[in-house]
């Protein structure tokens, strides 16, 4: 197979990627934290690694892809709370909307999608050994594990850890030495407990992930990912866990960066998050995924309307070449069976999307120049290229799961071309009797409502515009 590159957290460099099996690759994502309806930085994560997952589909591999939920921890039970309502509501129904925004931009359904509170006896399994080895230990309820028993630890954050600061929680007390971390936590009253030889409490934060990804990956698997602000204390707390455990764990460690608004992480408690089921109702949800998934998924994404409409006039050129070419040469235009070979190059090196997207563009203004020359078997040619590579981005227009886009307004769609049809016709009236002005007043009226109006040899055609 050919070599796919992917910058290594670890190794804080681009490595070949090495599958342990061929022709397979396992991924574990840390997925969503159901405390709240997600933003697009929430999002944005899953996009990223949606597109992973689908290169390495069309590179032949076979992908497991899990992605878990955590559905118990202190701001779900605080959440719960302030509501006055049980915690288990707040997050199925937090669930429910990242399942609705992970769908909605065209997100693959992961193989296995865990729940942390399901899996409480697999935490404990792998809390008893990890005190049997002598890397974790019990007081007043609660179970820690104790980073100086484990060799390498915070080889992930490059951190020291005579100048480590864990995050440190009320309640957590008897702890040998404060940069310890729990495991689990001891039953505080008003909480969700479970039994455990150390008493009733609930899960650790990073304890779930270390014993999700054991049970559905095994020992060791190909890639673990996830947001740059996983990297510690989580990700560093769960290789802690998994190789106490006696787990290789992941092999590769890839991170995404985060959204951003005015220079800093879009995050609910600093009141800058923007939710996913907003911005679809105001944003056509493969636009949406247009501007989170095109970006390098190592570079930051500053957030502002401005981008957001300068990316929906990008997809809207290559939409008009797609809708173009099918107007006129039919719609059973296939996806060409293979990508350009400088796309593939791209995304081979590290998915290097902005780089692949270029190419994209490239073919779709040969098609263009193709269509006015009527040349019909080049611009069918690009059109086929253009939908195989738009089919590794999951923007395909022409994709089933498009189709009826969001269902977004579809019946009230119907009735704004009745309206803007007999605007047109107006139009159209005007332009025979050579009323220039009136056809031209006609037209900006349109634009003015954020139309944008195309001639084409069937006749105006009329698209939803920039806001």
């Amino acid at each position: 197979m050919v070599t796919i590159r992917l910058y290594d957290t670890s190794a804080r460099k681009i490595r070949d990627f090495i599958p342990l099996k061929p022709g397979c690759v396992s991924i574990y994502l840390c997925g969503a934290t159901v405390q709240a309806a997600p933003h697009i930085g929430h999002i944005r994560s899953g996009l990223n690694f949606d597109v992973l997952r689908r290169w390495f589909e069309y590179r032949g591999y076979e992908v497991t892809f899990v992605r878990n939920v955590t559905d118990i921890d202190d701001k779900i039970i605080k959440k719960a709370a302030e509501q006055n309502r049980p915690w288990w509501a707040i997050g199925y129904e937090n669930e429910r909307a990242f399942n609705d925004g992970y769908r909605a931009l065209g997100c693959l359904p992961p193989t296995y999608e865990p729940r942390a509170t399901g899996h409480v006896t697999e935490m404990v399994e792998m809390m008893e050994r990890l005190i049997e080895r002598g890397h974790a230990y019990a007081a007043d309820g609660n179970v820690y594990f104790d980073v100086r028993s484990l060799p390498g630890y915070l080889s992930l954050s490059k951190q020291d850890l005579d100048d480590l600061r864990q995050p440190s929680e009320e309640g957590e007390t008897g702890k040998r030495d404060p940069r310890d971390f729990a495991l689990w936590k001891a039953a505080k009253p008003g909480e969700p407990t479970w039994a455990t030889p150390w008493g009733r409490g609930r899960p650790g934060w990073h304890l779930e992930c270390s014993a999700m990804a054991h049970k559905y990956l095994g020992s060791v698997f190909d890639i673990h990912g996830g947001g740059i602000d996983l990297i510690f204390p989580h990700h560093e707390n769960e290789i802690a866990q998994a190789r106490g455990y006696g787990d290789e764990f992941a092999r590769y460690w890839v991170h995404n960066a985060w959204v951003t608004m005015s220079g800093e992480k879009m995050s609910k408690s600093l009141g800058n998050s923007v939710l996913v089921s907003e911005m679809i109702r105001r944003w056509r949800p493969i636009v949406l995924r247009y501007y989170l998934a095109t970006p390098h998924y190592r570079s930051m994404i500053e957030y502002s309307e401005e981008s957001l409409r300068e990316a929906e006039a990008a997809f809207a050129r290559i939409e008009g070449f797609v809708q173009r070419v099918t107007e006129k040469y039919g719609k059973d235009i296939e996806p060409a069976a293979e990508v350009p070979p400088a796309f593939a190059e791209a995304m081979d090196d590290d998915l290097g999307v902005p780089q692949a997207l270029a190419v994209v563009h490239t073919a779709v203004r040969q098609g263009n120049s193709a269509l006015a020359a009527d040349d019909k078997e080049a611009a069918v040619a690009r059109l086929a290229e253009v939908r195989a590579m738009l089919g590794v981005l999951g923007l395909d227009p022409l994709d089933e799961h498009w189709s009826g886009e969001g269902e977004r307004g579809e019946d009230l769609h119907g009735v704004v071309d009745t309206l803007v049809r007999m605007v047109l016709d107006q139009r159209e009236a005007a332009r025979a009797r050579k009323d220039w002005a009136t056809a031209d007043a006609l037209r900006d009226q349109l634009n003015q409502a954020g139309l944008v109006i195309e001639d084409s040899p069937q006749g105006p055609r009329w698209s939803l515009g920039s806001r």
